[in-house]
């Protein structure tokens, strides 16, 4: 029996830990947590210093400390229905239970008990009944304009008592009750109140805040909250038709075909450009968007949340998706709502009995809506936009062709380059004759310029390139064509791998040698060979004796050279922190990408394989690629690795001088590596190493 009553208690335990609690529940919850070493039924709250706004803790506020960007102090007070005994610690009584008239006085609305009075709405919460109390803190009736108050005081029996009444719902509601999205009519004419309870914690009537939940009472429940409501009886749609500040916004509603949808049930947030936002957009660029019925679209459902967002619900900032597709972030700083931001937000919460408006200052457009030239305008790659405009290839930016644009960053450019012929030509090989994905690229894909040139498409572990570029952002997608961010200023092939070494007078000594050894042939053939050119100083930094002798050993040079040749086309791009290639003779090469710190704190990244530095990567052929070294390239000494314990040491440095041992007289073994080492490039490549 023991046995079975303990079973018992720990199954309640868990049903009782595992019982669903609704956000408010949880950060009160932790607030609770926090303040317990204060004594109990002590709850921890956040105030916005030099304000008077609590809020309960969750967690990621309680390490932060700020809301909406601003610091917060900690204050420890009366979890909702408890109060202090002089004397004790904590909060241990519970608040009398008294009817709802009083019990405004005791939670501090004492100018809603007040207007209750003189509204003749006191004997009515003193009396038999179970209501829902929605009661405006004293901070909240301060703030009501001047006119609205004295319209309500100066009528009383009338217009205060329907305010009052509005404020109120013929049951008792719980924190828990309030339901997301639920509606309850109020004892005004049954005119709704809507109820908002979010993630965060956070509950709203009509985006009035609840600031105090849960006050019971003997005949019903009070919730104190921030803000006078007002009675709501107009949809989205009537409140936008009737306001003149919204007339632009309402004209494209209508032409967009958004009407039906704005005038439905539902819980929108719509952001609200004004007439003066529309007028700061470039009347060519309105007017096209304006014409464009998809276009126009696109940019409504923008300006349009999936879900009721009201202000007081905001305490950080936070990605909402948007009827379009996308996200906005909406965010706060201080007493400002915040959207991508920026302090646009106007007047706030202005509701509809199917959602929310906020107006705001600037038209925001989304990528779906812009040309190709307005993407790349707007984005990290304005220097090669302005370069596309003076190129003269704009109209393929700004028209209805299905393009694909390669737009480098503006880092890729050390200033700004004249255009020139050549550089137009390179520039018109930056646009692609089809509209693509990213994500539908793959390897070995070919890919047509407007320039009439085949691009290759490399997908790596670490990156997507095309050729040199490799992509650096998400794809842009604009109404008729898509851009790619890339990382470097694009080099289409020239030629096969011979032509490229031919090309470059740094490389006649290579160019000899592979003619020497007889591998000419294989260089002009199709593959995809990554070469690590020797420059002619590598090669004149060895021993004249031992440079003779080994160009005039075409077999012994062969494999010297196949060393320096991969089977695969690597570009820099798609090197990682340890990449291995095979190469034609070889056991392998070891690839990795090095930081060299640079001035004014910039960062510039070599690729090195075997530790020897590429001093100029990625020159593309049709068969391959091309770096170039400054150094002969030698196989690394094998990695020794082991995890035995501090007392196996002696045995482990003797296997690894061993090995090195071995390693080294294989290397004297072969004849090739034997001279490289005693070469003066190699002696200061190990020095350096």
């Amino acid at each position: 029996m023991k046995h079975f009553t303990l079973l018992s208690l720990v199954l309640a335990v868990i049903a009782t830990l595992c019982v669903a609690k609704s956000p408010y529940q949880s950060v009160l919850q932790h607030s609770r947590i926090r303040g317990r070493q204060h004594g109990p039924n002590v709850c921890a709250m956040q105030q916005i210093q030099g304000t008077d706004k609590k809020y309960f803790t969750n967690c990621k506020q309680w390490y932060h400390r700020k809301i909406c960007g601003k610091p917060t102090v900690i204050t420890y007070e009366c979890c909702p229905g408890y109060e202090k005994i002089p004397g004790e610690k904590g909060c241990p009584a519970a608040l009398p239970l008294v009817n709802i008239y009083n019990t405004l006085g005791v939670v501090g609305a004492t100018t809603t008990k007040m207007y209750s009075e003189r509204a003749e709405l006191q004997a009515e919460i003193e009396g038999p009944g179970s209501f829902t109390f929605f009661a405006p803190s004293n901070e909240a009736w301060a703030a009501l304009p001047t006119e609205i108050l004295d319209a309500l005081v100066s009528n009383v029996n009338i217009e205060l008592l329907n305010a009052l009444h509005y404020h109120m719902v013929n049951r008792r509601l719980t924190s828990d009750d309030l339901k997301h999205g639920s509606s309850y009519p109020s004892m005004y004419q049954d005119f709704d109140v809507h109820i908002h309870h979010y993630p965060n914690g956070i509950v709203t009537v009509n985006c009035a805040r609840l600031v105090k939940t849960d006050q019971h009472a003997t005949n019903g429940i009070v919730h104190v909250v921030d803000r006078v409501i007002t009675a709501i009886t107009n949809n989205i749609h009537t409140f936008i038709d009737t306001d003149d500040d919204l007339e632009t916004l309402r004209t494209a509603v209508a032409a967009a075909g958004l009407t039906t949808m704005l005038e439905s049930d539902g819980h929108y947030t719509v952001f609200a450009p004004t007439n003066e936002a529309f007028e700061k957009i470039p009347p060519d660029t309105l007017n096209r968007i304006l014409g464009d019925p998809v276009a126009l679209k696109d940019l409504l459902n923008y300006h349009i949340l999936k879900n009721m967002q009201c202000s007081e619900s905001i305490v950080a900032g936070t990605p909402l998706e948007t009827l379009q597709g996308t996200v906005l972030e909406v965010g706060c700083d201080g007493d400002q709502m915040t959207l991508n931001g920026k302090t646009i937000i106007g007047l706030k919460d202005q509701l509809g009995t199917n959602g929310v408006v906020h107006y705001i200052n600037e038209l925001l457009i989304p990528d779906s809506a812009k040309t190709l030239l307005e993407l790349a305008q707007g984005s990290s790659v304005t220097t090669a936009a302005k370069m596309f405009v003076e190129a003269g290839l704009d109209s393929h930016l700004t028209g209805s062709e299905a393009l694909t644009l390669l737009a480098p960053q503006n880092e890729a450019f050390k200033e700004d380059p004249a255009v020139t012929d050549e550089l137009k030509t390179l520039l018109t090989n930056h646009i692609l004759k089809e509209q693509l994905s990213s994500k539908s690229l793959y390897h070995g894909q070919v890919l047509e310029t407007l320039g009439g040139l085949n691009l290759r498409v490399f997908v790596y572990r670490n990156n997507l390139c095309i050729e040199n570029a490799c992509i650096a952002a998400h794809d842009k997608t604009g109404r008729f064509a898509t851009m790619f961010t890339v990382d470097k200023v694009l080099t289409p092939p020239s030629g096969t791998v011979m032509d490229v070494l031919k090309g470059d007078d740094r490389f006649s000594t290579l160019v000899g040698a592979i003619q020497t050894a007889g591998l000419t042939e294989m260089m002009n053939q199709p593959g995809t060979y990554t070469v690590f050119a020797p420059t002619n100083e590598a090669f004149s930094a060895m021993p004249a004796a031992d440079l003779n002798k080994l160009l005039g050993n075409p077999t012994q040079l062969a494999g010297v050279l196949k060393y320096h040749i991969g089977k695969e086309l690597l570009v820099s791009g798609g090197v990682g922190s340890h990449t291995r290639m095979k190469p034609l003779q070889g056991e392998r090469l070891e690839l990795s990408m090095m930081s060299l710190a640079m001035p004014a704190s910039r960062r510039n990244y070599t690729v090195h394989v075997n530790k020897v530095p590429v001093t100029e990567a990625d020159m593309m052929a049709t068969n391959g690629v091309v770096h170039a070294v400054g150094s002969i390239i030698q196989p690394l000494p094998p990695k020794v690795m082991s995890d035995e314990p501090e007392a196996a040491k002696g045995a482990r440095v003797f296997r690894h001088t061993s090995t090195v041992r071995t390693h080294r007289q294989a290397v004297k073994n072969d004849d090739l590596f034997q001279k490289v080492l005693r070469s003066h490039s190699s002696r200061t490549l190990s020095r350096t190493q």
